[in-house]
């Protein structure tokens, strides 16, 4: 994942310890570099980035409130929670699961959206958007229906690595994406005849009825704590017999978690409860991995959801 934020605190000297202490903290050197980060904050007390960072040190060592302490100081230095340091606050039972803060995702890949697709499939193993043609393509043959799809969406587009995998049997595609640096690249591949810079919910929201008999969104919804609010609008875009085509990430529980990637984790039962309130039919989900996470497969779920 891309270098960690920094919000310069505006004084020179804070910056400088606040550097001074990752490089202790990339050491191993946990307890000097909260020291150095302590005096950065004295001297810029609304340092966001060294809030957050002394959080995550705590965090580290075991101390869990002081690590909630430093996080809420975070968030309140930066209103839009540009560091994600609610999330940490959730991951740390803190706080009840919500929604990610839009200002983290598009912050999060505006700085990934250089080297996406390097890290993204050659360290990470990604085969998303490979699982989902072949998903979609499965559920078409089952139902006797050409692959052919006249108007795909792709919901948090990146790159446009999902539309690459669909290029010959969609005519045309519209990209969504909170990150302007993602639609650049995304823009640059000549794949999308459209490109909206909207959170997914919104885009969506935005679309008009039956208007698309593909909606893909590989990779994203990892980012949605709560599916029903974007399958139910994705069911209304949806024209008669067309899909809504998905990854996500699972655990053997019930309901929705947070990783320790900070991402969301949704269990299959909390899948099907989705689909089915927006009164669309599981045509196909199936345990299958997205993605790799230190040299190995994160549980995932691939999903094809079909309106009647």
């Amino acid at each position: 994942m891309p270098v960690r934020l920094f919000m310069s605190s505006g004084d020179l000297v804070a910056d400088r310890r606040f550097d001074f202490a990752r490089d202790l903290q990339l050491r191993g050197d946990l307890a000097a570099a909260a020291d150095l980060l302590r005096q950065a904050i004295e001297l810029a007390p609304g340092f966001a980035s060294a809030w957050f960072a002394l959080g995550d040190i705590r965090a580290q060592l075991g101390e869990r409130d002081e690590a909630i302490a430093a996080f809420r100081e975070a968030r309140s230095a930066d209103a839009d929670d540009r560091h994600g340091a609610g999330l940490r606050l959730m991951q740390l039972g803190a706080e009840k699961l919500s929604a990610m803060p839009p200002a983290y995702v598009r912050s999060l890949f505006d700085q990934y959206a250089p080297k996406f697709e390097k890290a993204l499939v050659d360290d990470l193993g990604y085969r998303g958007p490979a699982l989902l043609f072949r998903a979609v393509l499965a559920v078409r043959a089952a139902a006797r229906k050409p692959a052919l799809f006249r108007h795909a969406i792709d919901l948090g587009c990146g790159t446009g690595l999902a539309a690459q995998a669909f290029a010959k049997e969609v005519d045309r595609f519209t990209g969504i994406d909170l990150s302007p640096r993602m639609l650049e690249q995304a823009r640059a591949s000549g794949l999308y005849g459209d490109l909206q810079e909207s959170e997914m919910l919104e885009g969506l929201q935005g679309t008009p009825d039956a208007s698309a008999d593909l909606i893909l969104a590989a990779d994203a919804m990892v980012y949605v704590n709560d599916l029903a609010p974007p399958v139910r609008e994705a069911a209304r875009v949806l024209v008669a017999g067309g899909l809504l085509a998905f990854t996500t990430e699972t655990h053997d529980g019930h309901g929705v978690m947070l990783g320790e990637g900070l991402r969301y984790a949704h269990s299959a039962t909390c899948v099907r409860q989705a689909i089915e309130a927006a009164g669309l039919k599981t045509a196909c989900l199936e345990y299958l991995s997205a993605r790799n996470e230190d040299g190995a497969p994160v549980p995932g779920l691939v999903v094809v959801a079909a309106k009647a």
